[in-house]
């Protein structure tokens, strides 16, 4: 069999392919950079929790005693930490950096995507495939652009089967070790590959290679993957133990619709969409399972009844090109008379299924041992993700070559580059057409203050130990933007994986509605007093009967909160709504700022609210 001669990174056609998919990168990225620099106030969704302690490296007097820094801190891997006090030490503030981290990461993992693809077909073309469908999918996900360790997952992921298929084994070994040091999880997935890649098959019969180098690359990846992951087994981060499986059940923060949704109720959804598209426990990544096309979402009917809620069926659409392709490349690979390119799919490709079968192992054993291996499905998403990605470039390239041979023998031609041209249209256009998770395309999810910029102005101007209390949705933002602490942050502050976190941020949140309605001015002045709050933030609609069906912490936490809005509805008046004005410190149309202590120096209050 001929076989393509092995494509040199030096030559200029394969630097014109790689150029023009680094180009497509930073075009990708900037509706994300339109944002960023179009705000003052402005982060992204899980950078507020894990990007914003890091504020520490610039100031250490910065959030003292602080759980959520404190927590965020303990659990994070030490190279991810390592690298954003580097540049801390070199005055890059951490949340300017994260928003300089995306391109950076995005290119990186470009290059790395393209040359990866010259391993399995050295065909420059389909190199510049992939990395497109992979651009358009990085926006799909919040992953990259949020610069949190998961972020590094996709460089360190194609760098890995780019050494691995190369045999380079020190670079192999190193890439291990910083994925180790960066996101762990995924680390399992790479020993899980070099011992798949242990076995061979003679037809069905399965034994063992004989290819030594295969148990070197075994033996030394698992003896690196073992002292990078001992730090994390001997840790005592203090904020334990490890939640059950068994516990998990009996806590409603687990079950839909709640923000850390990992069970279903309904029997129907358990088995249709609970194994494939769970939120957390679902097999394939979230961006597969609830795309919808905007005005093509005709393609995809729910139920026909528009009074209705789609049924959950519905969301298991495969209708992206980087799924497509993918599930078409074995196809294309049987009918080589038809698909002349698939002759020079070399052998590497066998590391498709190999990846596959290792992620779906470990996502069954993290499974079984929930949640000691965190999430089961922290071991599949990102597997699929790039294997589909190299598997959908190759297929489109086989495709585009038997149209482009079919436009040279065909005798009319309009066929043929008629279905070329609509093919690149639809590659091409797709994403303009996206709605993910019902937010249109690119997914960014990068937070816009919504408050006064006085506000945080003058939040930042108090005491760097200032402590806030609040249930309205922009104390999420406080941190950031104004780098004060909050009592007990909101839902992506309610992490439930270790109990002795979880436990303390709800009792505190639990106490703090109920500190915020109470009637009583002496059980107010004992939460503050406990807690050292010294300002409440309040939303000026916090006290009608509406407000306890949008606020996220009152919905959250709507069973666990007694007859507070029926107190609300029979007409008891909160302590905190009759708190005369020499107390407020700030307000505006939509917000108050209360002074704490001034709160405690009050021996009665006005019999009417403001």
């Amino acid at each position: 069999m001929p076989k393509f001669a092995k494509q040199s990174l030096w030559e200029p056609h394969v630097w014109f392919w790689l150029g023009l998919s680094l180009l497509v990168s930073l075009l990708y990225y900037l509706p994300a950079l339109i944002q960023v620099l179009s705000h003052a106030y402005v982060v992204q969704d899980d950078a507020r929790q894990h990007v914003t302690w890091m504020l520490r490296f610039v100031d250490p007097d910065l959030f003292p005693n602080d759980i959520h820094a404190d927590y965020f801190q303990a659990v994070a891997p030490k190279g991810y930490t390592t690298l954003y006090w580097v540049f801390a030490q070199l005055g890059v503030d951490p949340l300017l950096l994260h928003k300089l981290l995306p391109p950076v990461l995005a290119l990186a993992t470009t290059a790395l995507c393209f040359i990866t693809v010259l391993e399995i077909l050295p065909v420059p073309f389909a190199g510049f495939l992939s990395a497109l469908l992979l651009n358009q999918g990085f926006w799909m996900r919040d992953d990259i652009v949020s610069a949190t360790p998961v972020a590094f997952v996709y460089p360190f992921f194609f760098a890995f089967l780019y050494f691995l298929l190369r045999q380079k084994l020190l670079p192999l070994l190193g890439i291990i070790a910083l994925q180790g040091l960066f996101y762990p999880q995924v680390l399992f997935v790479y020993c899980g590959i070099l011992l798949v890649r242990l076995l061979r098959f003679d037809g069905w019969r399965p034994g063992l290679t004989y290819d030594r180098q295969h148990y070197r690359r075994a033996i030394a990846g698992l003896i690196v993957a073992f002292f990078v992951l001992l730090p994390y087994v001997l840790r005592n981060h203090g904020f334990g133990p490890t939640v059950s499986a068994a516990e998990s059940l009996q806590m409603p923060t687990f079950w839909e619709p709640n923000w850390s949704e990992f069970y279903l109720s309904d029997p129907f959804e358990y088995y249709l969409r609970y194994w494939l598209c769970g939120k957390r426990a679902g097999m394939l990544p979230g961006d597969w399972c609830s795309v919808d096309y905007g005005p093509l979402n005709w393609l995809y009917p729910d139920n026909g009844d528009p009074t209705q809620p789609p049924i959950h069926l519905s969301r298991v659409r495969f209708g992206l090109p980087q799924v497509i392709f993918a599930l078409l490349l074995p196809l294309l690979l049987r009918l080589p008379r038809r698909f002349p390119l698939a002759r020079w799919v070399n052998g590497n490709a066998h590391v498709f299924g190999q990846a596959i079968a290792a992620s779906v192992a470990l996502y069954v054993l993290a499974y079984l041992v929930r949640f000691k291996l965190h999430l089961p499905n922290r071991y599949t998403e990102h597997t699929f993700r790039v294997v589909a990605i190299l598997a959908a470039g190759i297929g489109l390239a086989l495709i585009f070559d038997a149209l482009l041979r079919w436009v040279q023998s065909a005798r009319v031609r309009l066929a043929p580059l008629g279905l070329a041209g609509l093919l690149t249209a639809l590659l091409l256009g797709y994403p303009l057409f996206l709605r993910i998770n019902e937010n249109a395309y690119p997914i960014t999810d990068y937070v816009i203050g919504t408050a006064q910029p006085e506000l945080y102005e003058f939040l930042a101007a108090q005491p760097k130990d200032t402590r806030i209390a609040s249930i309205a949705p922009e104390m999420n933002n406080l941190p950031s933007f104004t780098r004060r602490s909050l009592v007990a942050g909101g839902r992506g502050y309610a992490i439930p994986y270790h109990l002795g976190y979880y436990n303390e941020v709800v009792g505190r949140s639990l106490a703090l509605i109920q500190a915020q309605y109470t009637p009583s001015l002496d059980t107010l002045q004992q939460f503050i007093q406990q807690q050292e709050v010294d300002f409440w933030l309040l939303q000026r609609n916090a006290f009608r009967p509406g407000y306890f069906r949008i606020n996220p912490s009152l919905v959250e936490y709507a069973d666990r909160i007694g007859d507070l809005l029926a107190q609300i509805e029979s007409g008891i008046v909160p302590a905190l709504s009759r708190i005369p004005r020499r107390c407020i410190g700030y307000e505006d149309q939509t917000y108050q700022i209360i002074d704490a202590n001034c709160v405690l120096t009050l021996n009665r209050l006005r019999r009417n609210p403001a």
